[in-house]
């Protein structure tokens, strides 16, 4: 062939329909530019036998390219010049569409019979459906498409459009697989025949592992299979009879479903009222508590108001007094006297009244004895009054001057039922709780029981105070020796507390 004749481009721009083409030229030289679109691969073949195999790209076919080739062709022919001449070669190139074919559309030629597992009534059905193919291995599509016994035999191209004839190559083995498997899949899937189209993804994914071994075979893949629709035989009367026996059916189990969710919904109302009953009796009981409660708090709350409310009374009364006696004492020092003084003057008054009342007695010029007895009444009912008031002298300077003459006052208080006031010696009655003369609070302590010098409460005798917790014992200035609170003197040295 001569030179010209010779292509020195080979590719292809076609459509995505084509899945297979053969470039028309069938001679190559070594300067032949190959071009391999994205979605593409190319095949050269030589006698019957699939060789060098390009992807995307743009290829010189030089001997480096097309090993498979070359190997085959004689080496390059020097001429008298020594200069390289083209190198020649005789062979077939092939395209392979790469993308995703879709919508191939497939469909059973005839019936599928099918026995109803529930009834046992036969039917006829079909199917019908499309298919996504994809060439998965170039090679093996080619030598099994081309090669001996192929069925891309006198054509140019082979397509998956209308006027291809792929889908006529590969219709016989899937719809054999198809009906094989179509009526063992619906029993094995449990599949009501009537709600068959509520389920077609399901048969699809079903059937697909069945369908994908024929095509792989031909280095095809399967993306995706779909089942569309599967023809039921509406016109068959034993269709027509499972149709209404199938309907009986599902009425009598949905009135059966009916019925037990009308039990369930009357035993959850029965099992809620009890619940209620059960939950209202409990709130009651736990507000009867809280009630009961709240009205023992109200009545503490009450009485604790009430004895502060006493406390502070007796506490403002207490400093009313003490703030009165401490005025009268400021006015008497001022004045430069003392009560005392005042007590002094008052027995010394007293006594003076009852001597005069004596004289005048005996010098009223009867001389009898009434007068004289008269007299010595009136005496020692003065007396009486100074003694009472020489005891109020005693409690009080007794106690400021040291417990010789307060220690008999109280002694004397106590078996005569009356307290005497520690302050300032004044004789109380025995549930005194203040000083009416100096306002101090008063203290009934037992044999066991102490004044805290913190907080001024009463506590039992120990080291500590219950109410403060501070410390109950004193030191001794002279050796430092810890002593009860109330000691008189050191029990290590002897000192005078």
């Amino acid at each position: 062939m001569a030179l010209a004749e010779i292509a020195d481009i080979i590719k292809y721009e076609g459509d995505n329909y084509t899945f297979l083409w053969k470039h028309p030229v069938e001679d190559f030289n070594s300067m032949t530019q190959l071009i391999v679109h994205e979605w593409q691969e190319a095949i050269f073949m030589m006698n019957g036998e699939a060789l060098d195999l390009f992807g995307p790209g743009r290829y010189t076919l030089e001997t480096q390219n097309i090993p498979k080739i070359s190997g085959r062709l004689n080496r390059l022919v020097k001429d008298k010049e020594n200069k390289d001449t083209k190198t020649q070669f005789h062979c077939e190139v092939y395209f392979i569409n790469k993308n995703v074919h879709m919508a191939i559309k497939w469909g059973t030629d005839s019936r599928v019979r099918f026995i109803d597992p529930e009834t046992g009534i036969p039917l006829d059905i079909g199917a019908r459906g499309e298919i996504n193919l994809q060439a998965d291995d170039s090679r093996k599509l080619l030598v099994k498409m081309v090669g001996p016994g192929g069925a891309f035999k006198n054509h140019e191209a082979l397509s998956t459009g209308s006027a291809g004839t792929l889908a006529g190559v590969f219709r016989a083995p899937l719809v054999t697989e198809v009906k094989t498997y179509l009526a063992s899949v619906i029993k094995n899937q449990k599949i009501n025949i009537l709600e068959i189209d509520e389920h077609l993804g399901e048969l699809a994914e079903a059937l697909k592992p069945r369908i994908i071994p024929l095509f792989e075979e031909y280095g095809l893949t399967v993306p995706n299979f779909y089942v569309t629709n599967v023809d039921l035989p509406d016109d068959d009367p034993n269709f027509r009879t499972l149709r209404s026996l199938r309907s009986r059916s599902y009425l009598g189990r949905k009135i059966e479903e009916v019925e037990a969710d009308v039990a369930r919904a009357h035993e959850e109302r029965l099992a809620a009222e009890e619940l209620a009953k059960t939950e209202t009796a409990r709130a009651a009981q736990q507000r009867k508590l809280v009630e009961e409660e709240t009205k023992a708090r109200l009545k503490i709350l009450e009485a604790q108001g009430q004895a502060e409310a006493l406390k502070a009374s007796g506490l403002a009364q207490a400093e009313i007094a003490k703030a009165q006696g401490m005025a009268e004492a400021s006015v008497m020092e001022a004045k430069g006297y003392s009560q005392k003084d005042v007590l002094e003057a008052e027995v010394q008054k007293a006594y003076a009244e009852g001597i005069g009342k004596m004289g005048g007695g005996s010098n009223n010029g009867s001389g009898s004895s009434g007068g004289m007895a008269s007299d010595m009444v009136n005496m020692m009912m003065q007396m009486k009054v100074a003694g009472t008031m020489m005891d109020k002298m005693g409690g009080m300077f007794g106690s400021l001057g040291g417990e010789q003459t307060g220690a008999p006052a109280a002694q004397k208080a106590k078996e005569e039922g009356s307290v005497i006031c520690p302050t300032c010696g004044a004789r109380l009655p025995a549930r005194a709780k203040f000083c009416y003369e100096c306002g101090s609070r008063i203290e009934t302590l037992q044999e066991n029981e102490v004044i805290c010098p913190a907080c001024g409460r009463k506590t039992l005798k120990g080291k500590f105070c219950l109410e403060c917790g501070a410390s109950l014992l004193s030191k001794c200035p002279a050796c430092g020796a810890e002593m009860p609170l109330g000691a008189k003197f050191c029990l290590e040295c002897g000192n005078k507390l």
